[in-house]
This record gives structure tokens, C-alpha cells and sequence, in this order.
């Protein structure tokens, strides 16, 4: 069983995306009883994954929010719904982090630029870890320094725009962010794509509505 670290408020942080106020996940489940069943994204006899829906909420005094054009960035108060997000488990302290408006995911290219996509790709796996000051810090499983081999961070600046993950370092305040938890879900295990693929399709998309409307011409006018 995973130790959990106390951390400020009276909360506990412990290891694979078991983050819990005291008593509030028990308090909603006792309040959902029978309904307990109510919260599961899954049919019934599908692999299931227990995740959280939250808000992500940065030292520098934002949260994290995904705009509906695919656009992050932070925002000190969420009146929009913007900055909910599913925190989903994929891997041993690796989590997807999916807009629960848009059902975009937080990806991070090989560039360090965060952007969002519509498929779960290698790019949108990040890794937990605990800082000595109880935040949590998120980096991408994927990309780092290739001679240091220092990790890239999720990470917002203090005038609220995210950085380039090789920009941020884990000591400042924009790699600190602290998960408040709205309730436990259970999801179904994201389906893994290409990251080709995946930036093909979307190039593909903003091509077809930037194209302009291709003018028929009549036997007349091409003579």
C-alpha cells in the first residue's frame, strides 16, 4: 500500500492518483449510497480506471484552463467551467489530463509547447510526483533534456500564460500545482494513437476550414 504524505489542510497525497481531502471522498460516497454506481463512465464489466475530476491550481495563483479552440492557459477565477479537468490514471503515477468540456487532452510536443488534442497520444501522458513542499508537479513521460536529462514541466508563468516545458523548473512556483478535488470517476482506459497520426489530423482539419470554396467554371469561361 502506497504511504500517504500529509500536505497542508489537513489533506493527503498518496502515490497512483489517490488524492483525498479528509473525509470528503467518503462523505460523497455515502451520499451517492446506492447510486454509487451513477459515477462510473464504463459499462458494466469494462476494465475500469478510479481518477478525479478537478481543478489544477498553480502557486502563481491560476488554474489551468482549456479554452473550446484548444487554447491554455490560466485563469484566476473559473466562472466558465473551463478549468475542469478528468485526471486519469494510465500508468504507475502517470495521468491523462482531459478538458471535461471539450474532451481534449493536455498534450506537451517535442518543441516543450503544450497544446491540446483530440486523441490520447504518447504526448499526453504525464508523470505525478510530489515536491518537498507538498504540490504536485506534472512533466511529460516522453520528452526531457537530452544531455542533463532534466524533465520538461507543466507550468504557468505569472502572468498566466503556460511556458515551454524545458523552460520550467521544478524548485519555481509555475511547476507547483495543487489538485482540488470535485469527485472520484471511474473512465475507461484511454485508446492510444499515433502521434503522427494524430498531428496529421489535425493539420488536415484547420487545411479544410482554411481552404477557400473552390469555384466551379463552365465550359464558357474556360474557353
Amino acid at each position: 500500500m502506497a504511504r500517504p504524505w500529509r500536505r497542508p489542510g489537513g489533506a493527503f497525497w498518496t502515490e497512483g492518483l489517490a488524492w483525498h481531502t479528509r473525509g470528503q471522498v467518503s462523505q460523497w460516497r455515502r451520499a451517492k449510497g446506492s447510486q454509487a454506481q451513477g459515477w462510473s463512465l464504463t459499462a458494466p464489466g469494462e476494465p475500469q480506471l478510479k481518477g478525479i475530476v478537478t481543478r489544477l491550481f498553480c502557486r502563481h495563483g491560476y488554474y489551468l484552463q482549456v479554452h473550446p479552440d484548444g487554447r491554455i492557459d490560466g485563469v484566476r477565477e473559473d466562472a466558465n467551467g473551463f478549468a475542469l479537468f478528468n485526471l486519469i490514471p494510465v500508468g504507475l503515477r502517470v495521468v491523462a489530463i482531459q478538458s471535461t468540456k471539450s474532451g481534449q487532452y493536455v498534450a506537451m510536443n517535442a518543441e516543450g509547447y503544450l497544446y491540446t488534442s483530440a486523441h490520447f497520444t504518447a504526448e499526453c501522458r504525464f508523470k505525478e510526483c510530489v515536491f518537498e513542499n507538498y504540490y504536485v508537479m506534472y512533466s511529460s513521460t516522453l520528452y526531457r533534456q537530452r544531455e542533463s536529462g532534466r524533465s520538461w514541466y507543466l507550468g504557468i508563468n505569472k502572468d498566466g500564460q503556460v511556458m515551454k516545458g524545458n523552460r520550467v523548473k521544478k524548485t519555481k512556483a509555475a511547476a507547483h500545482f495543487l489538485p482540488k478535488l470535485l469527485e472520484v470517476a471511474l473512465y475507461r482506459e484511454p485508446s492510444l494513437h499515433n502521434v503522427v497520426e494524430s498531428v496529421l489530423s489535425k493539420k488536415a482539419e484547420e487545411e479544410d476550414t482554411a481552404a477557400p470554396p473552390i469555384k466551379e467554371i463552365s465550359k464558357a469561361e474556360a474557353t
